[in-house]
């Protein structure tokens, strides 16, 4: 049988995954996972360098030679449709402002102007590949969640992602609601737990790993902070998952993986407010990004 395959990408702050995926079957190859963790604050290119290792060795894992495009899940704030980076004073991608990201990839691939290249919200990546997984999804509303350098939302209904009207916030997205004394993602993302932490303890640490360990090992301070920034997120939420009448919520990203300190005062919150929503941590993220990133590609 004569199956299309496409190069699938999860691009975070700290990371890029690549595989290739089986668009028919809507599986990642065997053997073609990359990742690689990085910093994405240095010069771009540079960062492109990285990314070109990354997509040529699960091209070449893969063993296909006929790839027929490239799905790009993406953090915002991203012209997804003609490809441009506007991210700015988020501690990511400071050199990217500005730039097509597609004309870079292409030219640093050595691929033809005209080769397919589709960019999408990195959070409805993570939930539409939530939905590919788990068939009952398709019948339910789902607002799906993802905890890392940022905070990325969506929202969709059978299947269908929404971001405009009444139902859902502009566009979306949940980073930029306003939050106390300032937006959602300054409390919920690996910056808002660094900066509570400090906070507490006068303490700088270098990143979320440091915290979780913390927290692990019993430090009060640290734990406080994820339990905190779980009430936080069930906070910021709760209006939405009225509004859009959710039926489930998927948690996912990298601070995801440190859901035994922040789930239970998150669903406290959530039980407080009388919704009765299912909720549930995804266990692979990454798989997820990238299943949901090549659909797009099959629509």
């Amino acid at each position: 049988m004569n199956t299309s395959h496409a190069i699938g990408l999860d691009i975070g702050g700290t990371h890029i995954t690549a595989a290739v995926i089986d668009k028919a079957e809507m599986k990642v190859l065997d053997f073609s996972l990359c990742k690689e963790s990085f910093d994405s604050n240095m010069p771009a290119d540079q960062v492109m360098s990285i990314w070109k290792k990354v997509i040529s060795t699960a091209i070449e894992n893969s063993k296909i030679k006929d790839i027929t495009g490239i799905a790009i899940c993406m953090p915002g704030p991203f012209d997804y449709k003609n490809g441009i980076c506007w991210i700015k004073d988020q501690s990511k991608y400071e050199h990217f402002y500005g730039l097509n990201i597609r004309e870079l990839l292409l030219e640093t691939l050595c691929f033809p102007a005209d080769f397919p290249v589709l960019f999408e919200n990195d959070a409805v990546c993570f939930g539409k590949g939530e939905v590919f997984k788990h068939q009952e999804n398709l019948s339910k509303k789902v607002m799906a969640v993802t905890l890392g350098t940022g905070l990325g939302a969506c929202f969709i209904d059978k299947g269908a992602s929404i971001s405009s009207g009444d139902s859902v916030p502009a566009d979306g997205e949940i980073y930029n609601l306003p939050y106390k004394d300032s937006i959602a993602e300054d409390y919920v993302s690996v910056r808002g737990l660094l900066s509570h932490y400090k906070l507490l303890s006068d303490i700088a640490l270098n990143n979320g790993l440091e915290l979780y360990d913390l927290a692990k090992g019993g430090d009060q301070s640290a734990i406080q902070v994820f339990e905190r920034m779980g009430e936080d997120l069930a906070t910021v939420a709760i209006p939405w998952i009225a509004n859009f009448t959710a039926d489930h919520i998927i948690i996912g990203g990298k601070i995801a993986n440190a859901s035994d300190l922040f789930l239970s005062s998150f669903n406290s919150t959530i039980r407080e407010s009388d919704l009765k929503v299912e909720v549930s941590i995804s266990n692979d993220n990454e798989i997820a990004a990238l299943l949901g990133a090549v659909s797009f590609l099959c629509d």
